[in-house]
């Protein structure tokens, strides 16, 4: 387990991260997600001690990463934003470097470096200098070099920046078959890759984390506004007429389509799901619904709910203490704080 209590990193006058704390639990996959410059990439070197904190303490598996820095170090694999490859070796040179400046030896060494070649896909160009190899397959070594030694826990700062969507999707399957047997801690600023490999989503804004839980949770939690979406024949007056009556909607709004159709937006109250009662509704008035969907809000609309949210209100923000993973449950504490 890795775990962050009340970090706190300042440059000068300029708060990069205020008060992030969590904990994260073994086998999943968690991804820190934030525009850029929210402070993810001062996080991520952090956690792995590149980067010491203003206040606040990591501890991964109980070691203090400043005071621990060997033991703790020793169960993570980090891949930086930027690689750290030797352009004038070949992979296999390189892997066997980084092996041995983890511990590995002998027959151990080799055994495990052919390992994550065969993990990443590097086989074809195991023998050629780094120099020469595409941007995926350079980031494909720095993803070797991290799990060299097969660490408990692999971070991996915006592990996809640069690369096409062959090689996106690539590193997305890898990324998720190492979540089975991992920990790994995933930063970027692509709400895609995020909903994609993650099994938790941490929300991060102006140095806080004003939001974390998984991506469905986090839909019932910040929002719970569930849209449905219908065509009705009939002139949008009566169609109003007939969502009035109905007292589990929120907010609707008609707008003519064409062909003696229109199109109704309703926003459900609460989590009620009001769809039945559209139908007989309609049905009673003798309007036919030509079509009727439900739309929830995707990764997309609740990041910039919360990170909007987040500048407007800054002393209000939903706040992890700590993340469990406990079959499908996950928690979310809501806090209040002033600055």
């Amino acid at each position: 387990m890795i775990e962050a209590k009340n970090l706190v990193k300042k440059y000068g006058d300029t708060v990069a991260l205020d008060g992030v704390s969590f904990a994260f639990e073994k086998g999943s996959v968690y991804g820190f997600l934030g525009p850029n410059g929210a402070g993810k990439s001062t996080t991520m070197n952090i956690l792995t001690g590149c980067l010491a904190a203003t206040e606040g303490e990591v501890t991964v598996n109980g070691y203090d990463i400043y005071a621990d820095a060997k033991m703790a170090k020793s169960f993570i694999g980090y891949l930086p934003e930027q690689p750290p490859l030797y352009a004038d070796m070949t992979p296999v040179e390189y892997l066997l470097y980084v092996g041995r400046a983890k511990g590995l030896r002998g027959e151990t060494l080799y055994r495990e470096v052919d390992e994550v070649i065969r993990r990443t896909s590097l086989l074809k160009v195991r023998d050629r200098l780094i120099k020469n190899l595409s941007k995926g397959y350079k980031q494909r070594v720095g993803i070797a070099q991290a799990i060299v030694g097969d660490p408990e826990i692999i971070i991996l700062d915006e592990p996809t920046v640069g690369l096409d969507p062959k090689q996106i999707i690539e590193i997305r399957n890898l990324i998720a078959d190492l979540g089975r047997e991992h920990t790994v801690i995933l930063s970027s600023h692509i709400l895609s890759e995020i909903s994609e490999v993650c099994d938790y989503v941490v929300i991060i804004s102006d140095g806080r984390i004003v939001a974390s839980d998984t991506v469905e949770n986090l839909r019932s939690v910040i929002d719970g506004t569930k849209i449905v979406n219908l065509d009705v024949k009939c002139k949008s007056s009566q169609a109003e007429a007939v969502l009035t009556q109905l007292v589990d909607i929120k907010h609707f709004e008609v707008h003519k389509k064409g062909a003696g159709v229109v199109s109704a937006k309703v926003e459900m109250s609460g989590t009620a799901d009001v769809r039945e009662q559209i139908f007989f509704a309609f049905a009673e008035a003798k309007y036919p619904i030509v079509s009727m969907s439900i739309e929830e809000a995707s990764l997309e609309s609740i990041f910039l709910r919360i990170t909007s949210d987040s500048k407007e209100k800054k002393n209000k923000k939903y706040k992890i203490s700590s993340v469990k993973t406990e079959g499908n449950n996950t928690d979310l504490g809501e806090s209040e704080g002033k600055e």
